[in-house]
């Protein structure tokens, strides 16, 4: 699982600076810039994303004996930047993708308990593709992971309940399937009462472990009907959780504006409802689960098998969580 301690931030850059007295034997990354024609102090480092408030005088330290009168800017002058951006790390991810950039802090105060459906002994719903099979839990945790590393890039504390350590994101059309997935580092068992059991307390241990003031848990499940059936996403909460019915809506709109947007031709009939299913009755954040489509329909399966939509999927879901803490913080 992703958990704060879990979470390993390279931060090269002025934060840094802050802490050694000796420029010349810190470990530090630079770039280097001129000023443009005309441009103050603090419009340069506002140009290169540095708050003026918090590094103007570490800039001016690291920079000695290049400015004008009152710190003016030389134009003949190069200035050293150090590098301000915050690396972050999780191996679950894979060895191409585990280190990547903090995009923004969009979502901090947050916290996401992230639950692909099915895994280890269960492979869940299967369907055919061609001469292949498509497993459920495979592209169920592939989007889970997309969309848990969308939701950190912006700030948010992830966890995410269900892990295969071998996987990683991957961008294959037909995800080979396996049962290495466990639940935390848990085995999970192939009951599936107590494996429903076992991602519950999961997840209610985690949520009483933070602090963010908005928690939501996110179950993310492929559905299997005739093959004639061709479906939209669905979402389901509790019936009797008014907050969990409001983020479902949310996430439906979003989906709804996002084909109107790329496919206006097509229309969009993803529904909102409650469901009586274990998790939502069990879990003690906010949840919302999630059938992300039909994996026996050929024209839903082109959902799943092709890496560039399990990315916008995952695109989507971020865009309407974002809007639902928006709506949230403006209470």
């Amino acid at each position: 699982m992703i958990t704060k301690e879990h979470k390993h931030y390279i931060l090269i850059g002025l934060l840094l600076l802050i802490h050694f007295i000796g420029f010349a034997q810190a470990n530090i990354e630079y770039e280097t810039s001129k000023p443009k024609a005309g441009e103050g102090l603090h419009s340069f480092l506002l140009r290169h994303k540095l708050p003026p408030k918090d590094f103007q005088d570490t800039f001016i330290k690291l920079n000695k004996g290049k400015f004008g009168k009152n710190h003016s800017l030389l134009a003949h002058q190069t200035y050293l930047i150090p590098k301000s951006e915050i690396e972050l790390y999780e191996p679950l991810y894979g060895t191409e993708r585990e280190r990547f950039p903090l995009e923004s802090k969009a979502l901090k105060g947050t916290a996401f308990y992230l639950v692909a459906g099915h895994g280890g002994p269960d492979p869940g719903a299967i369907g055919k593709y061609g001469n292949h099979v498509l497993h459920e839990d495979e592209y169920a945790y592939d989007i889970t992971l997309r969309l848990a590393k969308k939701l950190q890039e912006n700030g948010a504390n992830i966890h995410l309940v269900i892990q295969d350590e071998d996987d990683g994101i991957r961008d294959n059309q037909i995800l080979k399937l396996d049962n290495h997935e466990t639940c935390g580092s848990k085995t999970i068992p192939l009951d599936q009462n107590k494996r429903l059991k076992q991602r519950t307390l999961e997840v209610n241990k985690l949520y009483k472990q933070d602090t963010e003031a908005y928690r939501r848990c996110i179950i993310i499940h492929v559905d299997s009907r005739s093959k004639r059936k061709q479906i939209d996403v669905f979402f389901y909460h509790h019936k009797k959780s008014k907050t969990g019915k409001k983020m479902a809506t949310q996430l439906r709109d979003t989906f709804d504006e996002k084909y109107n947007q790329h496919q206006p031709s097509r229309g969009f009939s993803g529904t909102v409802s409650d469901r009586n299913l274990y998790l939502l009755r069990n879990t003690t954040p906010v949840s919302v689960f999630i059938e992300l489509g039909n994996i026996q329909n050929y024209r839903d399966q082109q959902r799943f098998v092709k890496a560039d939509n399990r990315q916008a999927l995952a695109n989507w879901l971020y865009d309407g969580i974002k809007k639902d803490f928006e709506r949230n913080n403006k209470k």
